[in-house]
């Protein structure tokens, strides 16, 4: 404790603090001479002047790290400054789980195989309204701040769009108030780094945890077990009633790793916990005293493989086992975790829904269903009829996913294996709502064989969605279109069944990261032209500055951000790949995981088409472009990993003919992560959301991209509908056949060749991929692409293709009257309110998990500090 300076700094977006509880210094009186002299003591834990930022910082580095100013390097600053800010958290995260373990308060459990959450310093600092404050305090020893942020690694815990709505979703459950706690896998890897050798996608180790985690606290004494493999076997009680056991062939033992998530301007600190698979047994001394080395730590090593890896690739039947470990570890850990904290404060379990709100966040969590039931029935001796009211009541599903493919299904075999007790439950779920079929719908006998949880067809496995909608008391699709389509297709008989069971909820993205973090200038414009920062909790206040979209000043001030973004984008491509953009051109910007559905190869088709334009006549007029892509393929989708080469090998051609220059560039960004994003987003001109209709669920990429401005062309797809609807249906660049089209295309008999045979752009393109133009060393490297789109076109990409050309042409007209494109720039970024995700998450507490605001009020340091301070004697100055 010294004396304090004061320091305030209330003029960055950045740093505001609003109506969040700050540790307040407290006064100490002393007597000196003949009067009172009042001096105000920051404690170094949780003072928030640059003067105690600074010397905790410095403090950190010293007594945590064991370094000195003169040998630290950037990583060793940063993981002091890690700490500095996390110290700021604990007291209110502490206080926030003290009010939760009370058991007054229904928690929302969100189960998610990924979280995606990004780095955390930056969205730490701007939620604590201390961004600017720890940037000065840096500066004082002659440090950037920003330096400091880029050497954080992305925490390696998601893919894409999946785990990103988790993340958001944390942030808003925490600034809305909502007790809430995310549950995970510690991946030690993560999904993987994306390197491009030669062109093509090589997966390497995403080594994020190389140097430690120093936000995350490990907590042993909450670690449980879980079993595995075995078999079971059954005998009667005391009272005659059967009970089941399981006698595991091996366990593992779970371990929690807790991580803070504040919410802004708000006291409340939910918490992410995470899994990390460990050996029951690590070392067997006997096997390691005979000589033995590799059995003695044999054990360890199987059962941390567990956690070592997101989504291991599933092509051999070793990793699809290892993916259901996977599955199963992270539920049973976390439904153990819910129990055990219900019976601290509750010693019956029998309002167990009334206290826990479980969210499965797609169909990786959906074991959970049978596990809770094998937890309340073998475990807590609960008859069977009240396990199940429980369980249904307890679990909402979430679907991300119309295409049937993409819904899991686990050959019977192999639940068998790993899972033998979950499948017996499983069957006795099965067999009793068939049973209550039989007798609601006795006309229908068709109706139990395509409702059935498990399916009888070939080799027999288990349809984990029809699991999770017979288990859960609600099931929401993630945009209208989406949520219709499963209602009409996907899961149309349960829609039958249970119609009340249904609701929408269009997904969301949190604006604090979105906005405030990753484009600043634009806050920073809002909040002057608004007079406060409320608008980050509350986007439709953005409304209101729709009138300026006819103030040339507030347009030029528009455009002078715009610009400074690509010019931040631009230094980074240059200083990741060597490659020079123009930031004068239009930014075309398609950034997603790479599947065949999102249609990357669609976009690659356009770029062709206008290289062979302007190979034709190289004095035509055109928008210079930089085409700019970038995302991952899964490891094992080859066709994926061939667009990524297709991609870079027409750069490679487009970048190099001096007839293009200064015209077209093409760009694809390795691997693409959340922090990649936060330059990204803000400096594109135009969104690429082309996905086949009915194909994406909703998107929170096109979100991100409206929120700052980025106009959209795109398909009647996902929440690219709402999209249009919010923006107005003339800022807003449509294309493409509708879902309906689609199906009514296929059925009528699709013939991709047709539509090949009669456009000669479109032949020209398709047959120069074909001749090896782009692959000369390898002349039939991108046939399978070709073969794909000539014979089957599943994602009819060659009947859109036209209309995507012509769209692209409007495109281009539109971005030359550049008033009119800042006009309609504006209006998009104005008009997203819908599509933050605290307006969504307001929906599910509401409507899905029936859960209330909890203010958490933080204790001062205050009284405390006084007393320590008058022990302490204050010498004569």
């Amino acid at each position: 404790m010294t004396q304090s300076l004061n320091t305030s700094v209330n003029d960055n977006p950045l740093n505001a603090v609003g109506s969040m509880t700050t540790e307040t210094d407290p006064i100490i009186h002393h007597q000196r001479g003949g009067g009172p002299v009042q001096i105000q003591v920051e404690d170094d834990r949780t003072g928030i002047s640059v003067e105690t930022l600074h010397r905790a910082f410095l403090d950190h580095l010293f007594y945590l790290i064991g370094k000195s100013q003169d040998t630290a390097t950037a990583a060793d600053y940063y993981e002091s400054l890690a700490y500095t800010v996390r110290d700021r958290l604990l007291k209110r995260w502490v206080k926030t789980q003290q009010v939760y373990t009370q058991g007054k308060d229904k928690v929302v459990c969100y189960l998610s195989a990924e979280f995606l959450m990004g780095r955390y310093m930056g969205n730490n600092l701007i939620n604590l309204g201390l961004y600017e404050s720890v940037r000065q305090a840096v500066e004082a020893s002659g440090l950037d701040l920003d330096d400091l942020l880029e050497c954080e690694p992305d925490p390696g815990l998601g893919n894409g769009g999946l785990g990103r709505l988790a993340a958001c979703f944390l942030d808003s459950l925490a600034t809305l108030e909502i007790p809430a706690i995310g549950y995970g896998i510690r991946y030690e890897f993560g999904i993987f780094q994306q390197m491009i050798r030669d062109g093509w996608q090589v997966e390497v180790p995403d080594q994020w945890l190389k140097f430690g985690n120093p936000w995350e606290i490990m907590r042993p004494e909450d670690q449980v077990v879980i079993k595995l493999g075995g078999h079971t076997e059954s005998h009667r009680n005391d009272r005659g009633e059967l009970q089941v056991s399981w006698i595991p062939g091996r366990t593992v033992v779970a371990v929690p790793y807790d991580t803070p998530v504040p919410g802004y301007r708000t006291n409340t600190v939910n918490s992410l916990r995470l899994w990390k698979a460990e050996a029951s047994d690590e070392f067997n001394f006997d096997a390691f005293n005979a000589g033995n080395y590799d059995r003695a730590v044999a054990d360890k090593l199987v059962s941390e493989n567990i956690s070592k890896v997101l989504y291991p690739n599933d092509n051999t039947p070793q990793g699809r086992e290892l993916r259901l470990e996977q599955q199963y570890f992270f539920v049973s850990a976390s439904l153990q975790d819910m129990i055990r904290n219900h019976l601290r404060v509750d010693s019956s379990l029998s309002n167990f829904h009334e206290h826990f709100a479980i969210q499965l966040n797609d169909t990786h969590p959906t074991v959970g269903v049978a596990e809770l039931m094998r937890l309340l029935v073998d475990e807590h001796g609960i008859d069977w009829d009240q396990a199940w009211n429980i369980t249904q009541k307890t679990f909402a599903y979430t679907n991300h996913t119309l295409m049937p493919e993409a819904l899991e299904r686990w050959p019977v075999s192999l639940f068998e294996k790993v899972l033998p007790r979950p499948l017996e439950i499983i069957y006795e779920i099965n067999a009793r709502f068939l049973k209550d079929l039989s007798h609601w719908y006795p006309d229908d006998q068709d109706l139990p064989k395509r409702l059935s949880i498990i399916q009888e067809d070939g080799d027999r496995s288990i349809r984990m969605a029809h699991l999770a909608c017979i288990g859960s008391h609600a099931i929401n699709g993630v945009a209208a279109l989406h949520t219709e389509l499963l209602k009409q297709s996907t899961l149309k008989d349960f829609y039958a069944l249970w119609p009340d069971k249904f609701f929408n909820k269009t997904n969301g993205v949190t604006p604090r990261r979105w906005l405030l973090l990753s484009n600043p200038e634009l806050s920073k414009l809002y909040t002057e032209k608004l007079g406060d920062e409320n608008w980050l909790r509350d986007l439709d206040q953005l409304r209101k500055l729709e009138p300026l979209v006819e103030d040339a000043a507030f347009r030029d001030r528009w455009r002078a951000i715009k610009h400074h973004n690509k010019e931040r984008l631009a230094q980074h491509i240059s200083a990741t790949m060597g490659i020079d953009v123009d930031p004068a051109s239009m930014f075309d910007v398609q950034v997603k995981r790479i599947h065949e559905y999102k249609r990357q190869l669609l976009a690659v088709l356009h770029v062709i088409t206008l290289y062979n334009r302007l190979k034709e006549n190289p004095n035509q007029e055109i928008v210079p472009r930089t085409f700019i892509f970038s995302g991952k393929a899964a490891p094992g989708y080859f066709m994926a990993k061939l667009q990524i080469k297709l991609v870079n090998a027409v750069a490679a051609l487009v970048n190099s003919d001096p007839d293009v220059r200064g015209r077209l560039k093409v760009v694809f960004l390795p691997n693409f992560s959340v922090s990649q994003g936060h330059k990204i987003y803000p400096a594109a001109d135009l969104s690429e959301q082309i996905s086949t209709a009915g194909k994406e669920a909703s998107g929170t990429g096109n979100m991100k991209f409206a929120m700052s401005g980025s106009l959209t062309i795109g398909t009647l797809d996902g929440a690219n509908i709402e999209i249009r609807e919010e923006v107005g249906e003339d800022n807003f660049f449509l294309f493409g056949l509708t879902a309906q089209a689609v199906e009514e295309t296929k059925r009528s008999g699709y013939n991709p060749r047709a539509y090949y045979e009669a456009n000669p752009k479109l032949k020209q393109v398709l047959d120069q991929i074909a001749s090896g133009l782009f692959a000369t060393d390898e002349p039939h490297l991108f046939q399978p692409l070709v073969d794909s789109l000539l014979h089957r076109d599943e994602y009819m990409l060659l009947a859109d293709y036209q209309g995507y050309i012509e769209m692209q042409d409007q495109v281009g007209t539109a971005y030359q009257d550049v008033e009119h494109w800042t006009r309609m720039s504006i209006l998009n970024a104005l008009r997203t309110a819908k599509f933050s995700s605290d307006r969504t998450i307001q929906e599910y507490c509401d409507q899905i998990w029936g859960v209330k605001p909890v203010s958490i009020e933080a204790d001062t340091f205050g009284q405390a500090l006084s007393v320590m301070a008058q022990r302490v004697p204050i010498p004569n100055l």
